[in-house]
């Protein structure tokens, strides 16, 4: 279960950063699709930005802890 966190969140990650690339690239260029408007706030690249922290520190603390369990266990 714990590879497939690291795995997974690594490429939600990835595919956060690509999004928010591609809308920032759209708002550079004047597309009015760059924000997507909710009832809440607005969805931005910086929102997808956000997103990918989250995912690649998932990712990385996870990892981090299955490498602690596996250097515990050795002992």
């Amino acid at each position: 279960m714990k590879k497939h966190i690291i795995r997974y969140s690594f490429w939600l990650g990835v595919l956060s950063v690509l999004l928010a690339l591609l809308m920032r690239a759209l708002n550079m260029l004047g597309v009015p699709l760059a924000n997507i408007t909710t009832r809440g706030n607005a969805i931005g690249y910086r929102t997808f930005l956000d997103g990918a922290q989250l995912f690649f520190l998932t990712a990385i603390a996870t990892a981090s802890y299955v490498w602690f369990k596996a250097q515990k266990t050795q002992d």
